[in-house]
């Protein structure tokens, strides 16, 4: 029975190691500088954002934390 619980870590363990794979494949091409401009836009965005909201709530007069 022990060893019939260790073949489903492995197959994870197979299945992680296939998309590091296929992710450094992707990675040391010309996707890894589009995705992370688009994620620092998308921080930028999401920044901007949590500073609206921190200016609504203070002026609507909750607290902010």
């Amino acid at each position: 029975t022990q060893r019939k619980r260790r073949l489903p870590i492995l197959g994870w363990a197979l299945a992680f190691f296939i998309l590091a794979i296929v992710a450094a494949a992707l990675g040391f091409g010309g996707v890894a500088g589009a995705s992370a401009g688009i994620a620092q836009i998308l921080f930028f965005v999401f920044l901007a954002l949590l500073v609206v909201t921190f200016v609504a709530r203070a002026l609507r007069g909750r607290s902010v934390m």
